[in-house]
């Protein structure tokens, strides 16, 4: 079997960098134009450097990819779960979105995503994925991380495939070279060190040289068949779960077929089904170094591809700047030549008669453009007065040329001056956002295309979540205010998405179907920022507003405190609810914390009556139908 798995990798390899190769080639090519700086010919620099002129590189293109890279960086896509299915609920979806968050949290997810969009505005792609590890040395526990790939090259991936994302690729490789030395040190065991690298065969060229070799990890999906059940109550199970064992009450556990029939529940339809095994090993050329299954069904590499042309059925990936290269490399000669031009200003040949040069000055005179000399002789008689050519300037022509190709590359680009940072003839603000979101419009695919890749993160990790995280009580979640909290969660198969306990709700992640959206905006700091300056200019406008917004200004405001002061503030405002005569309840929900700590507060008439029972209300004494005392007249009111 490892014999055909290494065959099959080194087949699956070849194809994917066959295929790929019209990808990668002018991907190198943009790095190295782009990123490096390497923008003149051999030629024409060797040319230049022998002869003394100078060779300039104005690289302008790295500015229009930090544009884009750095407006996904304040812009960073979150993460939103929903339920899709009547066995969710929006509780849990809440508690896996929460989950999510602190994973990339813990993981600083921001990195990853950070290098996957640069990789794909400067060259065309990028990745970045999703593993799982031990949250400690000592621990059994382990939790999902989001890593990044800095080198976007090591990855090969199935060319067959046709979805944007890597939902449909079948293999997928992501690859190192590594030295003798550090392959025996990482793999102590493997069985074929480097002694297979005399002799190597056709197609071994790219897992090995002859001081380093190649290894992978080696991502396989496979589809496989197996039955599943409907129950009398419309829930869908799998066939293999009716001989697991489920707990049904306190030291009590029965298979899950005995435990549906006690419940007076059957089976009343089946099917086969289809279904994705995903398996990790790592390989190189000639041995299995490892192998293990992977508990989703796709493939954690998330792609963040650039611009997508399809081409003569083949998929073509474009970077921000491939278009531009022609208009830098013009600029970079009109600036060489502009400079080169004012560089001889000085070194303008002098007109003279012949012969009236003396010979003894001759030196003088040849290094005169060159060396500063006191003075210079000639022959007056011989002719008239030596005179040096007057430098007539740089041609127009070679700085407005040199202009229109800096304009080339902010119209192939989309990026204009005013998102570079350049004054435009606009005023107000509104103008001048107006300016600057149309180069956001014209590079927005590419922060599109860095959601998509986000969602099917997202995808992957509500697919392995139930896997990772179900067998422990309790796990830590982020909330959307950044705030940790601690959740219980189990793993009893059956159990509904969530039941209220004694000791707080429980949730079962496994229960019912998710799915993510990916909202693209500002973090939630900045939003703090803006919420606050808005509500503000509301106070402003409208003063008695500032009693009942104070606490959330404070709240959103970023300086050392403020928490505390905001839960001062509604202390206050508890209390002038109470003063005023505002219901206990409706300011125990509007200021939950205060109520938790000062549960005194309530008014001892809301608390119940003697014997009733806790949240009873006392109801008030009928009044007489005339609303008026015995004896008294109809209409008239008691006095006093």
């Amino acid at each position: 079997m490892p014999d055909k798995i290494i065959a099959d990798a080194l087949e699956q390899y070849r194809y994917s960098a066959e295929g790929s190769s019209h990808i990668r080639v002018p991907a190198l090519e943009d790095i190295n134009f782009a990123r490096l700086g390497n923008q003149w010919n051999d030629k024409d620099r060797r040319a230049r450097e022998e002869e003394g002129r100078p060779c300039l590189t104005v690289n302008r293109l790295p500015t229009f990819i930090r544009r884009v890279v750095n407006d996904a960086r304040q812009n960073k896509p979150g993460i939103s779960v929903h339920p899709v299915d009547g066995g969710a609920d929006y509780d849990t979806a809440q508690v896996i979105g929460g989950l999510i968050r602190s994973i990339e949290r813990g993981s600083n997810a921001a990195l990853a995503y950070d290098t996957a969009i640069d990789n794909a505005a400067s060259c065309g792609f990028g990745f970045f994925r999703i593993t799982t590890d031990y949250c400690n040395h000592d621990s059994f526990d382990q939790e999902a991380r989001i890593e990044r790939v800095a080198n976007p090259f090591s990855v090969h991936w199935d060319v067959s495939s046709t979805q944007f994302d890597a939902s449909d690729w079948g293999f997928a490789f992501v690859s190192d070279l590594l030295t003798d030395d550090e392959f025996k040190r990482r793999y102590p065991k493997a069985d074929h060190a480097t002694d297979w690298r005399e002799g190597q065969g056709e197609g071994m060229e790219d897992w090995v040289d002859s001081d380093r070799v190649r290894v992978a990890e080696y991502w396989t999906r496979e589809e496989r068949k197996r039955k599943i059940l409907r129950l009398t109550d419309g829930r869908v199970m799998r066939a293999d779960q009716m001989d697991e064992m489920v707990q049904i009450g306190p030291g009590l556990a029965l298979p899950m077929r005995d435990a549906l029939a006690f419940q007076g529940l059957a089976v009343n339809g089946e099917r086969e089904a289809s279904y994705f095994e995903v398996t990790r090993r790592v390989i190189n050329a000639v041995e299995v170094l490892s192998e293990e299954k992977w508990p989703g069904s796709m493939i954690p590499i998330c792609p963040v591809w650039g611009e997508e042309v399809i081409y003569r059925g083949k998929r073509h990936f474009r970077s921000l700047i491939r278009d531009a290269r022609d208009s830098q490399t013009m600029f970079n000669a009109w600036r060489s030549a502009s400079t080169e031009l004012v560089m001889l200003a000085p070194r303008a040949p002098w007109l003279v008669a012949t012969g009236s040069i003396p010979s003894d000055e001759m030196l003088k005179w040849e290094t005169a453009n060159t060396r500063n000399h006191a003075y210079l002789e000639y022959d007056p008689v011989a002719g008239p007065m030596p005179q040096r050519i007057p430098f007539s300037g740089v041609p127009a022509g070679a700085l407005q040329e040199a202009l229109n190709a800096q304009d080339d590359m902010k119209a192939v680009t989309g990026i204009y001056d005013a998102a570079l940072g350049a004054r435009g003839n606009e005023t107000s603000g509104r103008a001048i956002m107006a300016r600057q979101r149309e180069s956001d419009t014209g590079t927005f695919h590419f922060i599109d295309n860095m959601s998509r890749a986000i969602q099917y993160a997202g995808r992957v990790l509500i697919e392995i979540i139930p896997s990772i995280y179900s067998e422990r009580q309790t796990i830590q979640i982020l909330g959307d205010d950044e705030k940790q909290r601690v959740e219980r969660v189990t793993a009893a198969v059956g159990a509904p998405p969530s039941a209220e306990d004694p000791n707080g709700k429980i949730y079962n992640l496994g229960a019912g179907k998710y799915d993510v959206t990916v909202r693209v905006g500002p973090n939630y700091q900045t939003q703090r920022q803006e919420s606050a300056a808005a509500m503000m200019e509301l106070m402003r406008a409208y003063p008695p507003a500032a009693e009942a917004l104070g606490d959330l200004v404070v709240q959103n405001m970023d300086w050392p405190g403020s928490d505390q002061a905001a839960e001062r503030i509604q202390v206050l405002q508890f209390a002038q609810g109470m003063r005023i005569g505002l219901p206990y309840e409706v300011l125990a929900a509007q200021f939950p914390e205060v109520a938790r700590k000062f549960p005194q507060a309530q008014p001892p008439q809301q608390q119940g009556a003697p014997g009733m029972p806790p949240g009873m209300m006392p109801q008030p004494m009928q009044e007489a139908p005339q609303g008026m005392l015995p004896g008294m007249p109809p209409g008239q009111i008691p006095q006093g």
